[in-house]
């Protein structure tokens, strides 16, 4: 059975102070929160810890934004997995569009990034999706499609959460239609060998579309950028209607 999966992303904000100040005000509004819906945080790497010593007891799961492939080496500016699952992460965002558009991240390093994470016990978030001028040029669901094909290279999908994310609607305010973004996860969900896997939609998720997103039958959940930098937006995102 698929599981709802409701995660934030914070990117590069907040320091530890203002995460823990997040914390007092996000915490509170999970009472009501109905089970059965997992809730993720993914802080920068200077968060994890302030942030895991709060979460004992609530209902947040803590998440990561990157993992290196190599266990420990030579690699300055990286983190392992192990260093992750010490401090408590128990999710991992990989293959972003800001990793892949600015930091050089392909298929391969997607792929090699996934294989370290389920070897080190997490469960990745695998981010697909198109730029603008792909989807004008009608190339969206072919790009799709070869992400999905090269990322999941010997990736075990029983431990897997993919988010479809539109680049065009990052940041920008503009939302794919709740409509067009279930047959597009429909179709990636036709391309796996476990239908169970979860597949959320993220691209400028706020709490006035996030009913109408979570009402279409192919999604699962949603990967939320700037909208899970506030506590009551963020609430109003996972307490949805």
């Amino acid at each position: 059975m698929r599981k709802i999966v409701l995660a934030g992303n914070w990117k590069m904000f907040k320091t530890q102070a203002e995460s823990e100040d997040f914390l007092k005000g996000f915490l509170p509004t999970l009472e009501d929160t109905p089970f059965g819906r997992e809730v993720i945080l993914c802080v920068p790497f200077t968060d994890l810890n302030v942030i895991s010593r709060n979460l004992h007891g609530s209902r947040i799961q803590l998440g990561a934004q990157n993992v290196h492939w190599a266990d420990n080496g030579a690699y300055t500016g990286e983190i392992s997995g192990e260093m992750l699952t010490e401090v408590g992460v128990r999710y991992v965002i990989i293959g972003h569009s800001e990793r892949r558009q600015y930091f050089g991240e392909t298929d391969e390093t997607v792929n090699l990034r996934l294989r370290a994470a389920q070897r080190h016990g997490l469960t990745p978030i695998l981010c697909v999706g198109e730029t603008k001028q792909q989807r004008d040029a009608g190339e969206a669901e072919a790009l799709i499609s070869k992400q999905i094909k090269e990322d999941l290279v010997d990736i075990d999908q029983s431990n897997l959460i993919i988010a479809y994310e539109p680049i065009w609607a990052i940041g920008t305010g503009d939302t794919c239609e709740a409509k067009e973004a279930n047959h597009i996860i429909g179709n990636i969900r036709s391309q796996l060998t476990n239908p169970d896997v979860p597949i959320q939609y993220g691209g400028s998720v706020k709490p006035n579309n996030i009913d109408e997103i979570m009402a279409q039958p192919e999604i699962d959940g949603v990967l939320v950028g700037g909208a899970s930098l506030e506590p009551e937006s963020f609430a109003r995102i996972v307490n949805y209607q």
